[in-house]
């Protein structure tokens, strides 16, 4: 018996020692580099036999802040510093056909859950671009919406304060653009991507209204044309989109951006108008929960955005400008018990004078003064919704690092 337990023990020590090995052989493989630091040779180049042939390539950091100064209704709310925007952003092209283009903002919180193109929300450009001859160009992945507007389609960490129209806009999304170059000067796009990141309930914040299914096709159509005149200090921008956010509820939007860019001067007008079955941006839908009511979503809604600016570049170290945005938001058609007609009206003035320490440098300091008033009409303020002006005073830093 003693000689029969001896032989179980042994054996048992033997399988432990073997399936630790195993282990211990897993964590070395898992912790090994795919490539060795010895292997230069890429995968391209091993498919190709050819060496890589690498165009151009720049990574840069964007960072933006500022001390605010709020006010609500003229009195004052908050003082506090805020980081506007953190991005890293790696482009370049290769073989002559081919380029790459990824953005990431590391200021964004990315709400877990569903995520309808598997992506991280903070991930805002992730796409390979394909050049088939000198007409046409193939872009696959995330990438910006062919939306038009100066506004919309301009650097982020160059806006201050955006409209609310773009402040609620899908701008980012997975899909594919065909561009086709009528022109040196003209170019058109089509394109096809998601109309949205993550769930229905994300996009909707009170959810579908009842009767209302889910989109078997949550995707948005583009067609843009952008043409430049007079040596191209006169760029126009024009787009028309059509999307389902739900069965039997379409979202169409118009917008377009025109602008004169000839140092000293920098303007634009932009148009931005959008008609939509279920309201995605919210505006107006946040209105029914306002006197603690149960929010819903509203059907048939539409905004219009006008956005004016004028810069001025007083010298190369000084540019001063001004800008003005006027907003509606109205129901359509009514239904339920939501009357058709205007619900909201917003209006915002902006003064900003930014310093250049460093000519031909991405640092630059700014001072930024705000005034914005929503009047809400009769119609939203039955739900208990009430007008209101926002004031703010920002003193911001605006850095772009070249890192190669």
């Amino acid at each position: 018996m003693g000689r029969l337990v001896v032989s179980f023990r042994q054996k048992a020590v033997m399988v432990l020692s073997m399936l630790l090995s195993v282990i211990a052989m897993g964590v070395q493989a898992q912790n090994e580099a795919l490539i060795s630091p010895e292997e230069s040779e890429t995968l391209l180049e091993k498919v190709t036999g050819k060496e890589r042939e690498i165009d151009w390539a720049h990574m840069n950091v964007q960072f933006a802040t500022s001390a605010n100064v709020e006010f609500l209704n003229k009195e004052f709310s908050e003082a506090a510093f805020k980081v506007n925007r953190v991005r890293l952003e790696v482009l370049g092209s290769f073989s002559k056909k081919f380029s790459y283009h990824f953005r990431q903002i590391l200021n964004v919180h990315s709400t877990p859950g569903y995520s309808l193109d598997n992506l991280s929300g903070s991930v805002e450009l992730a796409n390979v671009g394909w050049t088939l001859n000198d007409r046409l160009q193939l872009t696959a992945g995330k990438q910006a919406v062919q939306f038009s507007g100066y506004e919309c389609w301009v650097n982020a960490i160059k806006v201050r304060y955006y409209s609310d129209f773009n402040n609620y806009l899908p701008c980012y999304q997975v899909g594919v653009n065909l561009a086709y170059k009528l022109h040196p000067d003209h170019e058109l796009n089509f394109q096809v991507v998601n109309n949205r990141n993550g769930s229905n309930d994300e996009l909707f914040s009170y959810g579908l209204p009842a009767g209302v299914e889910e989109s078997k096709i949550p995707l948005l159509g583009t067609v843009s044309w952008d043409g430049y005149f007079i040596d191209r200090a006169m760029q126009l921008r024009y787009s028309l989109s059509y999307g389902q956010l739900a069965r039997n509820r379409n979202v169409f939007y118009f917008t377009c951006g025109n602008v004169w860019d000839r140092k000293p001067f920098l303007g634009y007008i932009d148009f931005m108008y959008s008609r939509e079955g279920l309201d995605s941006k919210g505006l107006i839908s946040q209105l029914s929960a306002a006197g603690g009511n149960e929010g819903r979503t509203v059907k048939n809604v539409d905004y219009f955005t006008t956005i004016g600016n004028l810069d001025y570049r007083v010298s190369p170290h000084w540019n001063l400008y001004v800008k003005g945005v006027y907003e509606l938001g109205n129901v359509f058609k009514s239904e339920d018990d939501i009357p058709a007609g205007n619900y909201r009206r917003t209006w915002n003035a902006q003064l900003c004078a930014e310093f250049f320490p460093m000519e031909e440098s991405g640092l630059l300091l700014y001072l930024h003064f705000l005034h914005k008033y929503t009047h809400l009409t009769e119609r939203a303020c039955r739900w208990g919704a009430e007008s209101f002006s926002e004031q703010r005073i920002s003193l911001g830093l605006v850095y772009t690092l070249p890192v190669f």
